[in-house]
């Protein structure tokens, strides 16, 4: 049972060709996101998207020779978009001492750059800086100045603003216009992780039926526990039944397919990004028994910005491991809704079962350790992050309506 799907990997290639016209299709029907990236685990028996973001902070970790790939389905996608455009500028966080976070953006605009486009960069709040500390070297910025509702960069307007910051903390202004890119209504001041895994739902249930397999391969069981004040014992008493519930329904499904393993519940802010406020357990009483310490970590979210709703999210151990025994997760990075390049986020001091988002984790880019770990990177790591590119574009369309 432990490699069900590694064992499926020629029904999936046999189906290659029809998956490819179904995707094309889809794609259609969807604002396809710009960029995205999704965490994956793969335990053999499930391989499946746990995290996917819009606005991703890690193409510092892309391999050199996948940027060119990257350029050209950039430019693919903003020209499709904005047949006349020459001058993308680059939104991004006010991260200042964050070089990992610098050096990725100091790669987007590499990317834009051999793309074709000239690209500046900056936001209102990194005035005055001049630059930035990356790995590489310094990023120099923009002036960039907010004149009613209009950025202007060095007095001027650019043809596309392409957004790197994910607005956990609200709109902007100046960002409210059609020519930027993600829209900002996928920001997550507005975005929550249980949409996409609803949106993702239909996506996958079409691609099983396709491979005959059941979509429970593809996908994690999830729930929302809404409006739990945690500081009070009656929310934290609801919230641990909820999760001792959720817990007894993977556990039945595990032993009718001879898995032998205890099922874990991780626990994460319904909207926001970072690795912040998640946590793992593996029954209500253990989530009752939390000191206040852990539970404010639970509670806590990037900006500060208050903890509404917890996204319940079954955990799947990866199996991919390095030989000294080390989890290995799968990271995919996407462009114009494309698999476009993998690294491999390696952390010595968790366990399989754990989140690997933390400072001790390592990243290795696919050229390095692609023989070693990614047997099925385009395969099943390439069909779950195409299709979380799906959920993501209809995740947009649902926004739009919504607005209007």
């Amino acid at each position: 049972m432990s490699s069900f799907l590694h064992d499926l990997s020629d029904r999936l290639e046999s189906k290659r060709g029809e998956i490819s016209e179904w995707m094309s299709k889809r794609r259609a029907e969807v604002p396809i996101p710009i960029y995205g990236s999704v965490d994956i685990r793969d335990s053999g028996w499930k391989i499946a998207v746990v995290d996917a973001n819009h606005f991703p902070a890690g193409f510092n970790n892309v391999s050199k020779s996948d940027e060119s790939t990257l350029s050209s389905l950039l430019k693919d996608h903003i020209l499709r978009q904005n047949p006349d455009c020459k001058w993308v500028h680059l939104y991004p966080e006010s991260h200042t001492r964050n070089p990992g976070y610098v050096e990725n953006v100091a790669t987007i605009k590499r990317l834009i750059i051999a793309a074709g486009f000239t690209c500046t960069v900056g936001s209102p709040e990194l005035d005055g800086h001049g630059s930035l500390d990356g790995i590489s070297g310094p990023l120099v910025l923009d002036g960039v100045v907010l004149e009613g509702e209009s950025l202007l960069i060095n007095g001027d307007s650019p043809d596309l603003i392409m957004l790197n910051n994910d607005l956990t903390e609200g709109s902007i202004p100046g960002l409210n216009t059609s020519n930027v890119s993600p829209p900002p209504h996928m920001g997550w001041h507005r975005r929550r992780k249980s949409e996409h895994y609803a949106c993702l739902q239909e996506y996958v249930d079409q691609i099983a039926q396709m491979l005959d397999i059941d979509s429970w391969h593809l996908l994690t069981d999830w729930f929302v526990s809404e409006d739990k004040c945690l500081e009070k014992e009656t929310c934290r008493q609801i919230l641990a039944s909820e999760v001792d519930e959720f817990l007894a329904k993977i556990s039945v499904r595990y032993q009718s397919l001879g898995i032998d393993r205890e099922p874990v519940a991780f626990i994460k802010n319904d909207r926001g990004t970072y690795g912040l406020g998640i946590m793992a357990v593996r029954s209500g009483e253990e989530l009752l028994n939390l000191s206040n310490r852990k539970f404010k970590r639970l509670m806590y979210s990037k900006g500060g910005v208050d903890v509404e709703n917890f996204l319940i999210q079954e955990g799947i151990p990866t199996g991919i491991k390095t030989s000294d025994d080390s989890p290995v997760e799968p990271v995919v990075y996407l462009v114009d809704g494309e698999a476009a390049s993998w690294f491999y986020r390696i952390n010595s001091k968790k366990g399989e079962m754990e989140n690997l988002n933390s400072p001790s984790a390592q990243f290795l880019p696919y050229s390095e350790v692609g023989s070693k770990y990614g047997e099925h990177a385009h395969g099943w790591h390439a069909l779950v992050a195409e299709l979380s590119m799906l959920a993501m574009g209809k995740e947009s369309m649902k926004q739009m309506e919504a607005n209007n």
